[in-house]
């Protein structure tokens, strides 16, 4: 119940990590060589459904907004931004998991993949 009210409050925030999502990143950046590298969220023309979600490790670039959840500090752009305010980031790595999947109050439209949006 607390993780669905955390959810529920937190939808005008900017973007909200499940915690296996926020566990999966975690291992994912210790990996990474350099230690300042911070996720990287954004959305990228592209994809069946117009936009594309995308997530890398990188350092701080212009225009960068830098945000936190569940200890997870990551930049969005503010183009990013506007399409993605309110989104939940969520990790699947069971049998029939899709690995890292983005739950976006925003899109119309989602593909099969759900990889892109529009």
């Amino acid at each position: 119940m607390l993780d669905f009210l955390r959810i529920f409050f937190l939808t005008e925030g900017v973007l909200t990590l499940t915690e296996e999502a926020a566990a999966q990143i975690k291992r994912l950046q210790s990996e990474q060589a350099d230690s300042e590298y911070r996720l990287r969220v954004f959305v990228d023309p592209g994809g069946c459904s117009g936009f594309e979600y995308g997530m890398s490790f990188g350092a701080k670039e212009d225009g960068d907004q830098e945000f936190e959840d569940r200890g997870i500090s990551f930049f969005m752009d503010s183009a990013s931004l506007e399409y993605m305010k309110g989104s939940i980031v969520e990790f699947d790595d069971s049998l029939h998991g899709k690995g890292f999947q983005i739950k976006n109050p925003n899109a119309t439209n989602t593909c099969g993949c759900g990889r892109s949006f529009n």
